[in-house]
């Protein structure tokens, strides 16, 4: 009988291989979780245009609903507070409209401010909002239209 192979200069290879194969798992789980989190901040960037979008055609639907109406004004500025609301909860007054449609806009969008300009018979809605949660309105929607 032949003696076993002595496999003297093998010692931690398999060990080496398992060390190797868990390296590569990890990186590829770290490189699964950069991606969930990628696609998170996408979509909560999506669902942030969606509402400035949806805002604004509020907005729009509004004024067409009352085109005798004069509506105020509204202009971007770089603070967020929220305006208080109005007395009457349905109050239909124009200027109480777009206060209403300021706060739910500013409740909504993180920064949310909007402006409102109507030339003729032609309304642009600007919508801004902050995308970074860092305080600054980076993102912004505008739209036009004729009512």
């Amino acid at each position: 009988m032949e003696p076993a192979p002595s496999f003297t200069g093998a010692r931690g290879f398999t060990l080496l291989e398992v060390l190797i194969a868990v390296l590569v798992l990890a990186l590829g789980l770290l490189g699964l979780a950069a991606l969930q989190s990628t696609g998170l901040r996408q979509n909560h960037s999506a669902y942030l245009r969606s509402q400035a979008t949806l805002f604004a055609y509020d907005i729009i639907d509004r004024m067409r609903g009352n085109k005798t109406a004069v509506y105020p004004a509204q202009v971007l500025v770089a603070n967020c507070p929220i305006p208080p609301p109005a007395s009457p909860p349905d109050c239909a007054t124009p200027a109480c409209e777009m206060n209403s449609w300021i706060r739910s806009l500013r409740t909504a969008l993180p920064c949310g401010d909007a402006g409102v300009a109507l030339v003729g018979d032609v309304v642009t809605v600007t919508v801004a909002w902050d995308d970074n949660r860092s305080g600054a309105a980076n993102q912004q929607f505008a739209m036009s239209t004729q009512l």
